[in-house]
């Protein structure tokens, strides 16, 4: 090879240093990590679509913007309630009546829940949850209600000290396992079997653990319990074991005892 010596080559091409780039031959845009060429790249800025207000709005359906509000759910939730005091969850429908004698057990147990110490956590709709707020709200304790976004108008209900309305059901179950140190449910319908499930899951796969499930009034929860072990049991789609996982009572006084007992340290047990 002939030259001057002063020509310098990489170490697998023969491009010297020094020579000029070949031009693109295709647009190339970076839009802040992304980089992106060809028929990627747009006409507008991310600040020019940022300030316009005269665009379309179908962004706010898109499910980039969905994730943002299902965070912001979440930040509200986590902040609205960090600072509870230990507190238990009360489920049942919506349809009870306010003459019906679960009614009144269900502000007999918001009322033992409150002078136990316990905030009362419900849906925050009427029913079975407005009575346990309305025990925990007549004995002076916090009344929690986290409301959901249905078709049909409900709103929380008037005994709620402290009331957050939720989009996505799934960040409303969080809060109901986070913020509680067990569930009581009364008789309620597929919203209450499906709040029930969601905790007898977390508890069988340990995602909870020490987390009490009490089921209360025998006679509308005993065909459930003879199902689960007749059928689901008996066919081996459960263990026998995992009917130790909730507790049915019709005793508010064992209501009581059953969560006193979930809060002793292990070593007391």
């Amino acid at each position: 090879m002939t030259g001057t010596g002063d020509e310098k080559h990489y170490g697998h091409g023969p491009e010297q240093v020094g020579e000029p780039r070949p031009k693109k031959a295709w647009p190339e845009k970076q839009k802040g990590p992304v980089l992106v060429r060809r028929d990627q790249v747009g006409e507008s800025t991310t600040d020019q679509r940022l300030l316009d207000t005269t665009g379309p709005t179908d962004w706010l359906h898109t499910d980039p913007w969905r994730v943002l509000r299902i965070t912001s759910e979440f930040v509200e939730g986590f902040g609205a309630l960090a600072e509870l005091p230990p507190a238990i969850s009360v489920f049942g429908s919506a349809r009870t009546p306010v003459d019906s004698p679960e009614y009144a057990a269900g502000v007999a147990i918001g009322r033992a829940l409150a002078e136990a110490g316990y905030a009362v956590i419900t849906g925050g709709g009427p029913g079975a949850m407005e009575a346990a707020n309305r025990g925990a709200s007549d004995a002076g304790g916090l009344s929690v209600g986290l409301g959901i976004e249905l078709p049909f108008e409900q709103g929380l209900n008037e005994f709620v000290d402290l009331g957050l309305n939720f989009r996505y059901f799934f960040v409303r179950k969080t809060m109901f396992v986070k913020y509680a140190e067990g569930f009581v449910v009364l008789p309620g319908g597929l919203g209450t079997l499906d709040e029930l499930f969601e905790a007898l899951t977390l508890v069988q796969t340990k995602k909870v653990t020490r987390f009490p499930v009490i089921l209360f009034g025998s006679a509308y929860w005993g065909g459930l319990v003879d199902w689960l072990r007749d059928t689901l049991v008996a066919q081996g789609k459960a263990a026998p074991h995992d009917l130790e996982l909730f507790q049915v009572t019709d005793e508010i006084d064992e209501v009581m005892k059953i969560l006193a007992e979930a809060r002793r340290p292990v070593h007391e047990i």
